[in-house]
């Protein structure tokens, strides 16, 4: 930080170009380009996709807000598809159901730090013509046959905000292509367009990630791994002490592995659950209480032509149990011995 302060250089420096080589290396990405958040690498990598005012999108309901944010600023139609009952994420069986003459785009999320079934979806893109987006916000790391998300599609978005696995301090964002075309005209859209300064090729905006943020950044991912296998740790204990229980844990897909942004379970009756932890010390969250579809801002203005049952069900029942690298062995044993406490109460 004081390196960088001392620069005196604070936008598109030094900084953000080594970070985004790092990132692009961390990744196995031929580029990767640094943006303002999460949000707007969606909302470049739409724009750059050529998706604008009257086209669809596919995606799902069960995801943080942004991502539907993103479609919006990009003027396009969110359209939701259901998710897979084991893994949360998107359903690519429903995606067939989901394209109309108007779809353009795929945007699956890989929520809690579990990758979608990319090769599944890729090949209803491929059938239809569609780009594909991925939504790598919660994964930084996260595989399938040891390929990293955000390798498989067009594009793929990674947010840093401040509580993601690799996080800043403050807003930042990332895109990465294996396409040099795709990387530069996430380059031009990122700063108003310009090729080089006061010349505007296209019309473009302003996200940028500073230098600042950059050097937090490029200074953390080196220690992504060690915290990303500190996160599994933590899974794996939560699996065995809860593993007689009647709470439903986190699946992991055949091929694919997860990296926990979050430990998700389920259990029908939830707020109970979560009242009794929260008097026993233990705070929890649920990720996401309203799923999009329903939300007041989305309500009239999505399309659902699979049926979302299954986003619906799950929303009732989810709750995320504390997850990150300083927590402690005995602190997980304390959590699993109280949500086995609670339940022998039941």
């Amino acid at each position: 930080m004081a390196r960088v302060l001392d620069s005196g250089w604070y936008i598109l420096g030094k900084e953000l170009e080594a970070f985004e080589q790092a990132f692009a290396d961390y990744t196995s990405s031929s580029c990767a380009v640094g943006v303002g958040s999460g949000t707007e690498a969606l909302h470049l990598a739409l724009v750059a996709s050529g998706v604008q005012a009257g086209d669809e999108v596919i995606t799902v309901s069960n995801t943080a807000v942004p991502t539907i944010s993103a479609i919006s600023f990009a003027q396009a139609t969110p359209v939701f598809v259901d998710i897979n009952p084991d893994t949360y994420c998107m359903d690519a069986a429903h995606i067939e159901g989901a394209v109309s003459p108007k779809t353009k785009a795929i945007v699956p999320v890989h929520l809690f730090g579990h990758p979608c079934d990319m090769p599944a979806i890729i090949e209803s893109a491929q059938k239809y013509n569609l780009k594909v987006i991925e939504d790598c916000a919660q994964a930084h790391g996260a595989r399938i046959d040891n390929k990293p998300v955000g390798t498989f599609g067009d594009y793929g978005c990674f947010s840093f905000y401040p509580s993601k696995n690799l996080g800043a301090f403050g807003d930042a964002g990332m895109v990465t292509t294996q396409n040099p075309g795709n990387a530069e005209k996430i380059r031009l859209l990122r700063n108003y367009g310009q090729s080089k300064r006061y010349y505007h090729d296209i019309k473009g905006f302003n996200s940028r990630l500073d230098e600042l943020q950059a050097a937090i950044l490029h200074t953390q991912l080196k220690h992504l791994e060690s915290w990303t296998q500190r996160r599994q740790e933590i899974a794996r204990l939560y699996a065995d002490h809860l593993k007689e229980s009647s709470f439903k844990l986190p699946a992991v897909a055949e091929h694919s592995e997860h990296v926990f942004h979050l430990y998700v379970i389920r259990y029908p009756r939830r707020d109970i659950l979560r009242d009794y932890l929260l008097d026993n010390g233990i705070g929890t969250q649920i990720h996401y209480p309203v799923p999009c579809h329903l939300q007041q801002a989305y309500r009239e203005n999505y399309i659902d032509r699979a049926g979302l049952e299954v986003t619906e069900r799950y929303a009732n029942e989810i709750v995320s149990l504390p997850n990150y690298p300083e927590l402690r062995d005995e602190e997980i044993v304390y959590v699993c011995d109280i949500l086995n406490q609670f339940e022998k109460r039941q």
